[in-house]
């Protein structure tokens, strides 16, 4: 059974930083992670990717252990090697370096292939007005859209 949709989603990626530029990265998994994550059990609200020695890694992310595996299990928090074409890794480094930006993994989940991929965006952070901000824009949305259901009824 091959799982399609968000294993992990990060929704305070938005709240907190003022999203650049997205895009989609392949991850470096070992059997039993691959394994944990169609069980749908992963956590990415904590993690962040930085682009080191040549390379894009996936640090902090949470990959619980799979149950049913023997003593070749994998490490929960261990940094995962993200998979970019050289020419996007290079920009990627750039706006951190530069713009003191920061990459945020905004969703993991599985493609149509089966193949897990992680979903990363360039985010700027968000000072605490613009957060107020952002929720009071959401708050009147919501209102506006109860308001608008229910003036049809008068």
């Amino acid at each position: 059974m091959i799982v399609t949709g968000p294993i992990a989603e990060n929704r305070r990626a938005r709240y907190d930083y003022e999203i650049i530029d997205t895009l989609e990265a392949g991850i470096v998994l070992t059997g039993t992670e691959v394994k944990s994550l169609r069980t749908g059990k992963a956590q990415i609200t904590e993690a962040y990717a930085s682009p080191e020695r040549g390379e894009l890694w996936l640090i902090n992310a949470h990959i619980p252990e799979y149950l049913q595996a023997n003593r070749f299990n994998h490490e929960e928090k261990r940094p995962r090697k993200l998979l970019v074409k050289k020419k996007e890794l290079a920009r990627l480094s750039q706006d951190v370096e530069r713009a003191g930006n920061t990459i945020v993994p905004m969703k993991l989940y599985f493609n149509e292939q089966g193949r897990a991929k992680l979903l990363i965006g360039v985010g700027k952070g968000k000072k605490s007005f613009d957060k107020r901000e952002t929720e009071r824009n959401r708050d009147w949305n919501r209102d506006k859209s109860r308001i608008m259901k229910e003036g049809g009824r008068g």
